[in-house]
């Protein structure tokens, strides 16, 4: 079994090389956007084992990239890890109505991000 395939989506380059590293040395392959328009693109090309974004990207919100991810039969399956500074009642709601997603907290936690990222994997 090769390495597991990542795609990071921040428009905040201190978050993406930080979650980028961090995930490199745990043994990911990363490919990385810093807009929604790039990473459906990378998505759609890569069909990585997991997607990570932010909710607030500048051409789109995280959510409806993930709406457009989910209505194409290549991309529909992969697991959606949000990652978000905001989770209010409404941000939640609408990360909740994405199927087979879900969310961890800004700032991450660099001890346990890459642990609570695997929990979103099929085993």
């Amino acid at each position: 079994m090769g390495k597991k395939v990542v795609v990071v989506v921040d428009d905040n380059l201190n978050n993406l090389l930080l979650e980028k590293d961090l995930l490199e040395v745990a043994g990911f392959e990363v490919f990385e956007a810093e807009n929604a328009a790039d990473a459906i693109a990378i998505i759609k090309k890569e069909i990585p084992d997991i997607i990570i974004m932010d909710v607030r990207l500048p051409d789109m919100r995280g959510t409806e990239a993930a709406r457009i991810l989910r209505r194409n039969q290549e991309t529909s399956h992969i697991p959606i890890v949000f990652v978000t500074a905001s989770v209010m009642a409404e941000g939640k709601e609408e990360i909740e109505a994405i199927p087979n997603s879900g969310f961890i907290g800004k700032p991450i936690d660099t001890r346990t991000f890459v642990k609570d990222i695997s929990l979103f994997f099929k085993v």
